[in-house]
């Protein structure tokens, strides 16, 4: 965008790190519910992409919508800034809706860092029995 990378570029880097981690939560958060509920997987990954879809598509237009005025009257201070916000959520979105549930379905599948039982958790049915004490 022909603007130099400055101090505040980098803030806008900075705070766009804060607005992407906490649309990932969320998403994870969704996700995490309904393994809780023992949904199957795929069910999961799109039940969660669908119902963040909307908030996210909306925070973002607004977002961007709204930077675009300071992006191009707002001087050499605020331009760089808006740059890296607008590109920034732009991308970000895109890449937050398909390739964190793509890489969490990694972590359950192929890696198997992440228990997934469909149909139930059984952690939370044995919590709700007495200990037994002894053998």
């Amino acid at each position: 965008m022909d603007t130099p990378f400055g101090f505040m570029a980098f803030l806008g880097v900075a705070s766009l790190m804060g607005v992407i981690v906490s649309h990932v939560i969320v998403l994870f958060d969704f996700i995490e519910e309904a393994r809780e509920r023992g949904a199957p997987l795929v069910e999961a990954l799109l039940d969660a992409g669908i119902v963040r879809l909307r908030p996210v598509l909306i925070t973002v237009a607004a977002t961007v919508f709204a930077l675009f005025p300071l992006a191009s009257h707002g001087g050499p201070l605020w331009e760089p800034l808006c740059y890296v916000q607008i590109g920034g959520l732009t991308l970000a979105t895109f890449i937050t809706l398909l390739l964190v549930p793509v890489i969490y379905a990694i972590f359950v599948l192929d890696l198997k860092i992440v228990r997934w039982e469909a149909g139930g958790n059984g952690e939370t049915e044995r919590a709700d029995r007495p200990r037994q004490e002894g053998g």
